[in-house]
């Protein structure tokens, strides 16, 4: 469990880098929401690690709410660039 959320935390910002440096628009838009996914999994493997006493409650904490913060951040950010993007 504690390499599937290795893999999927360090897989949001690779994924973002890939945003940054997208080719248009769309792609910009898609590799967040792969990110989004990723952070989202994170959330669940975190659960199972917390509820297996792999992680302690302490870390559990401040890993879930960094994540959760993540979680809102990438969703404001792609509501906010598809709006833009019905604008133009």
């Amino acid at each position: 469990m504690s390499k599937q959320c290795l893999r999927c935390g360090t897989s949001i910002g690779a994924n973002l880098a890939e945003a940054l440096r997208g080719q248009s628009r769309p792609d910009f838009t898609c590799k967040l929401q792969i990110s989004l996914k990723e952070a989202n999994e994170t959330l669940y493997w975190l659960e199972l690690l917390n509820a297996t006493d792999y992680i302690t409650s302490e870390m559990f904490d401040t890993l879930n709410n960094d994540c959760i913060e993540l979680v809102k951040m990438l969703t404001s950010i792609i509501v906010t660039t598809k709006q833009n993007d019905k604008k133009l």
